[in-house]
């Protein structure tokens, strides 16, 4: 499918990507979002969308979800497509402007805005056979709904950030929460190991450390307990289980963004003061790119998408000032300029 010709086309649904489609259409520039995953909100409601946030500005806390939600809320104020779903496989110009493509669509643009994050990412899989063939039928390797799991036996596999994250959260709701890791050294944030283990020491929570998924038992087609093996002793131990959540991290690619003549350093994308990558229409925003005292924050990334499509747009209008002026006074808002 060739999709219409857009002032920008934004790669990437993240908070940056969202929030880059919203600044486009204060612009007055036509535009549209095109994202690898079938949900807006990139690493947020994918990995983590439950997990409280403190430092974006104007909210003193906020769950990921919700921020995504009012990040979705400000972009569709302009009515502008964001397409999900689709793997970017290329870029080629034609007919004085850009053609970016995935596996089925086409969407010519006159500039680009890349705001992958980390790139098209996907849940690391569990390693041992017998786990592939229960994946969407009792393994699940996202949450996407707490409130899926109340009253279930609950096995969770990993020793970061959203294996903790999920083990603490979801205690009290589940029927069970047990985890388990091949080892006894953790990489998630202090205070949520010394939650979990509290939970441990109180009862509340099973954790199996030295331990690995080594098969999966099933009654009437349904995941019924979990087989563990002990990786010293090598015996095993069975655990009660309705669902396994394999919390191994995610694998990342930039695919074919590494193709299209930017300079890349450690997977990211060098980009100067404006945003600009260095090829013609093309810029670069958030989690994705690298400059000098770049940080990799949220709020960062939201004023990196500013940069980025003040620019685009004066790239497509030469005519348009760079600086939009104060949203305060734009007209596009049903204000008057002061």
């Amino acid at each position: 499918m060739r999709h219409d010709l857009r002032d920008l086309t934004i790669i990437g649904a993240g908070p940056t990507g969202l929030f880059a489609l919203f600044y486009a259409g204060m612009r007055g520039a036509s535009a549209q979002i095109v994202d690898a995953l079938d949900q807006p909100g990139g690493q947020l409601a994918a990995l983590y969308p439950e997990k409280l946030i403190f430092d974006v500005a104007g909210f003193p806390e906020v769950l990921a979800k919700d921020l995504v939600a009012s990040l979705e809320r400000q972009a569709a104020r302009f009515g502008q497509p964001v397409h999900l779903g689709q793997v970017v496989t290329g870029l080629e110009e034609g007919d004085g402007h850009l053609v970016l493509r995935t596996a089925t669509d086409e969407f010519p643009s006159r500039s680009i805005v890349i705001a992958a994050g980390i790139g098209a990412f996907s849940p690391r899989r569990l390693p041992q056979a017998c786990a592939a063939p229960w994946y969407g039928k009792g393994i699940e390797d996202r949450v996407l709904d707490p409130a899926r799991f109340v009253g279930q036996h609950v096995m969770i596999v990993g020793g970061g950030d959203s294996a903790f994250d999920w083990a603490h959260q979801l205690q009290g709701r589940a029927a069970s929460v047990t985890l388990v890791h091949r080892t006894d050294r953790f990489r998630a944030h202090h205070a949520t190991v010394e939650a979990v283990q509290a939970d441990v020491a109180a009862g509340r929570t099973a954790m199996h450390t030295f331990h690995e998924l080594y098969e999966i038992h099933a009654v009437d087609g349904t995941i019924h307990d979990v087989e563990l093996r002990d990786v010293k002793a090598k015996t095993t131990t069975r655990v009660r289980c309705d669902v396994v959540l394999p919390m191994l991290g995610f694998v990342s690619d930039l695919g074919a963004l590494t193709q299209w003549g930017m300079t890349l350093e450690k997977d990211e994308i060098v980009v100067n003061s404006q945003m600009e990558t260095g090829r013609a229409g093309v810029y670069a925003a958030g989690d994705i790119v690298t400059y000098p005292g770049k940080l990799k924050l949220i709020a960062t990334g939201f004023s990196d998408a500013a940069v980025a499509v003040n620019q685009a747009v004066h790239f497509v209008y030469p005519e348009k000032k760079i600086n939009p002026g104060h949203s305060s006074n734009l007209a596009v808002f049903g204000q008057k300029d002061d």
